[in-house]
């Protein structure tokens, strides 16, 4: 059957979510790096936490918590200005060169995000980004009180979009949010911006391991899950290619 939709997720996939660390730095000088690392470690920590415990409050909570948790655990204190300061960037995200292209390539198919963030910060980010003119929908996990890889969670994309599984292309450089959507069902393109010939080369090149390259250790390569995406490919302007 033909791929009628392409969903995508936005944090990591669409958006660059590395693009925090200019304002982190700027908020608590010689801190960035490692601020912005933690952060997204224990914000998607937070999400499977809270999935577990049947706690659940949305990505903007969990977004302050984490952030939170990461400059209590370094020691910075810190004036509201600043945590705000830091907080607003997420709703301005700087786009993938590329994705722009590639989103408007794939039409006439249904273009959709599925994402972890709460509605306010999705709408604002997709808004703030332009991305609004080429999307048909925005799907937040709020809806259904969970977060992704939770299969509740990718059921949003048909009861939205009115598609079925096997007409689906899900579009993702997490890992886990990868393997999360070929479990339920879904066809799954996986963004591998880090090669393990990258990071080998870092972990070579430095006598001490850098928190960057220790998140990305951590956080993009795939996931020893037994849930093989589809296809593999290194940026989003591969996709016209494989639908």
């Amino acid at each position: 059957m033909s791929i009628k939709a392409v969903v995508f997720d936005a944090y990591g996939t669409l958006y660059d979510i590395q693009s925090v660390a200019e304002v982190t730095e700027d908020a608590f000088p010689g801190y960035g790096e490692i601020i912005t690392q933690v952060w997204r470690i224990k914000q998607l920590e937070y999400t499977w936490l809270r999935s577990l415990m049947r706690r659940y409050q949305d990505f903007a909570a969990v977004t302050r918590d984490s952030l939170a948790y990461t400059l209590r655990m370094l020691g910075l204190a810190y004036e509201n200005d600043a945590f705000e300061r830091v907080i607003e960037k997420y709703l301005h995200l700087d786009l993938y060169p590329d994705a722009t292209a590639a989103l408007a390539a794939l039409r006439p198919r249904k273009l959709a995000i599925l994402s972890n963030g709460s509605p306010d910060m999705l709408n604002a980010l997709v808004r703030n980004s332009g991305l609004d003119a080429l999307l048909d929908a925005t799907i937040s996990v709020d809806a259904k009180k969970t977060f992704k890889p939770s299969p509740e969670a990718y059921e949003l994309v048909g009861e939205v979009l009115g598609t079925a599984p096997n007409e689906v292309l899900f579009v993702s450089s997490n890992p886990w949010d990868a393997a999360g959507a070929k479990s339920f069902g879904l066809n799954v393109a996986w963004i591998e911006r880090v090669t393990p010939e990258t990071m080998a080369l870092a972990c070579v090149e430095n006598e001490l391991v850098a928190p960057l390259t220790m998140f990305k250790a951590i956080r993009t390569q795939m996931d020893e899950l037994g849930f093989a995406p589809d296809h593999c490919i290194h940026a989003l302007s591969e996709l016209p290619g494989i639908v």
